[in-house]
């Protein structure tokens, strides 16, 4: 879908996370630009035991324009959960570690450039996936996923520095084994049955190699990106989880479809989701698809000529 110019600003919220090691920086930026612009800006940081998400449906009902998330995946997938499918634009503040959507989305990692952007840039759509009705705007995972970023943050809460815990948490992963029997439906006729360590469904196809890993080319093509591990020997799969952990496998070596909807069972009533990197509990069976153009983003205007 083309961009349209941003709307005239009555006002916008800027809700920022307050575990950010980057809040008064933002806050800085957001009044010099703000004040240079002429626009009434709201700065919402948050506090221990604040609902992102509350926050954003309450800046929403004061219709805010756009509303604005700084903080890493986890405070974006707050904000553009209430978002997504209204009319208000979200805007992106990159304050955390690895800021995927403002990468793949095209917003400056700059923040104080970032800031701008939400003065003199443009809203674009872009798809949502979601799963049982909870939106995500990067992926989605079933499998040893959950368990590493569950195994992470426990490590992190006892006081392990990030990097620690990640090796921790990998370690973890290496010495467990992940035998999970996924039932995927498409429509009434078509069902793959696989054993896998992991389901990962991202909104739009992901890059598996070269020296885009890990990013998206575009987030527009209306299709879910759907992975599963080949099929291989105890070891393998292992080995194959772990490489998808660390970004290192390729197209070749896996089993990844495009859907706009499917239905996973896993033979239990409940199960651990992963949604951009936050977990939960989740009723069987998921319920995934894709929701083409449904959450308008401030991005950079093209640069003339």
């Amino acid at each position: 879908m083309e961009p349209r110019a941003l709307k005239e600003f009555v006002g916008t919220t800027c809700i920022l996370n307050g575990h950010s090691a980057h809040v008064e920086e933002a806050k800085a930026h957001i009044a010099n630009i703000s004040g240079e612009f002429g626009v009434e800006v709201q700065v919402v940081v948050t506090k221990r035991g604040d609902d992102i998400s509350s926050l954003a449906a309450r800046a929403l009902s004061e219709r805010r324009h756009p509303i604005v998330a700084g903080g890493g995946d986890g405070t974006v997938n707050g904000v553009a959960g209430k978002l997504a499918g209204t009319d208000t634009a979200l805007g992106v503040l990159p304050m955390g570690t690895l800021n995927h959507f403002a990468r793949d989305v095209g917003i400056p990692l700059n923040l104080e450039a970032a800031v701008r952007n939400l003065f003199t840039g443009q809203v674009t759509h872009v798809d949502v996936g979601e799963v049982n009705g909870r939106v995500f705007v990067n992926n989605s995972g079933v499998g040893f996923y959950p368990h590493f970023v569950r195994q992470r943050e426990e490590l992190e809460q006892r006081g392990h520095v990030k990097r620690v815990a990640f090796m921790l948490a990998l370690r973890s992963v290496v010495r467990r084994y992940f035998r999970l029997r996924m039932k995927l439906h498409m429509d009434d006729t078509e069902a793959l049955e696989h054993v896998t360590p992991f389901l990962f469904v991202g909104n739009n196809r992901y890059q598996t190699s070269g020296l885009q890993i890990g990013t998206r080319p575009r987030l527009d093509s209306g299709r879910l990106w759907v992975c599963t591990a080949p099929k291989s020997g105890r070891r393998n799969i292992v080995r194959d989880a772990l490489k998808i952990l660390l970004g290192r496998e390729t197209d070749q070596e896996l089993n990844a479809f495009e859907a706009e909807e499917l239905w996973a069972e896993r033979g239990a009533a409940r199960v651990n989701v992963s949604t951009d990197g936050e977990v939960g509990f989740m009723g069987a069976p998921l319920h995934y698809r894709i929701r083409p153009h449904a959450l308008g983003v401030v991005v950079p205007r093209p640069r003339a000529g």
